[in-house]
């Protein structure tokens, strides 16, 4: 039943390592700092990717991210990752803010269980809330049936199922233990972030229908979640072998694919100076903001064209 809950959500990028068992040329590709098992049970640290922005991760076979973020004298935490990270970020936060301290707030890009997986144990522990889009909150708090009106294809094809099979008590169970029930707020109106000043949060829709990224205005350091990826999520190869690129989010995990082809032109729109993403490696330097416009001119006009297409059998099959 813990795997069960675990799974639940709208989709799990883990399930990919079904495609299979492991890529026979691996020892050839670069390593990601997530990328091998001995790294996943030493201690994580925090490394910081701009100023007072600090990436937890990566790490595992889907190379996950957790941002600790620090505005003035407020710290909150960006994603929770899996269900079995809460120690290892509670690590990492102490090597930064000291044993004495923690964060005030864990705010989650969206409600996927390798993302808000430790949300209600940090919570617990640090004595805070954990902030999503309104949208996402029946997603955080177990709503099954709004789990069915925003499945994706892995949703629709597995985990739905498996959870209508095993029965009602046992189902309602299961999403009461991964429930952020009484813990979880929706984001307030206008982007504001509670108590990290100077940022704001921005509706970006399509993996999930509450998903956001965290955009410092000042310099423009974007945290997309899985918005916008730099791991090639959708080729077996890139998560069997960590391989680097800007990615859509996974389409067997997505809501709504042309929706989410738009907010990663909303990213684009932003220029990033720094991008720090749910899985994959950081993203910096001066060609960040060209290279992510690039990726969102391909991935516009491949969605145009898939959009075309399926006009065109909608209006064969008529």
């Amino acid at each position: 039943m813990r795997r069960v809950a675990v799974l639940v959500g709208v989709g799990s990028l883990v399930a990919v390592g079904i495609v299979v068992a492991g890529c026979r040329r691996r020892q050839l590709a670069p390593a990601g700092p997530g990328d091998c098992a001995e790294g996943d049970r030493a201690e994580t640290l925090a490394t910081e990717i701009a100023p007072d922005v600090h990436l937890i991760g990566p790490w595992g076979r889907t190379q996950t991210n957790a941002y600790l973020v620090r505005e003035g004298s407020s710290w909150v935490l960006v994603d929770a990752g899996w269900g079995s990270d809460g120690a290892r970020i509670q690590a990492a936060a102490r090597s930064l803010l000291g044993p004495d301290h923690a964060p005030s707030a864990i705010l989650l890009t969206h409600a996927h269980p390798d993302h808000a997986g430790s949300a209600r144990e940090l919570a617990d522990a640090w004595g805070c809330l954990v902030h999503a889009h309104p949208d996402e909150i029946p997603l955080a708090t177990g709503d099954f049936a709004a789990m069915g009106r925003h499945a994706g294809p892995m949703d629709r094809w597995l985990i739905l199922p498996l959870m209508r099979g095993i029965g009602r008590q046992r189902r309602e169970a299961a999403l009461a233990r991964s429930s952020l029930a009484g813990i979880a707020r929706p984001l307030g109106p206008g982007g504001v972030i509670p108590g990290l000043d100077g940022w704001e949060w921005i509706h970006t829709p399509g993996h999930t229908p509450g998903h956001v990224v965290y955009v410092r205005t000042r310099d423009r350091v974007v945290l997309s979640g899985d918005a916008l990826l730099t791991l090639e999520v959708n080729r077996a190869a890139g998560i069997l072998c960590g391989r680097q690129g800007l990615s859509e989010p996974p389409w067997y995990t997505t809501w709504d694919r042309r929706a989410a082809v738009a907010s990663i032109a909303e990213i684009a729109n932003l220029a990033p100076s720094v991008l720090g993403t749910g899985h994959g490696l950081p993203l910096v330097g001066p060609e960040t903001a060209a290279a992510i416009q690039e990726f969102a001119d391909r991935a516009g006009g491949a969605g145009l064209a898939a959009g075309q297409q399926a006009r065109v059998r909608e209006g064969s099959a008529a």
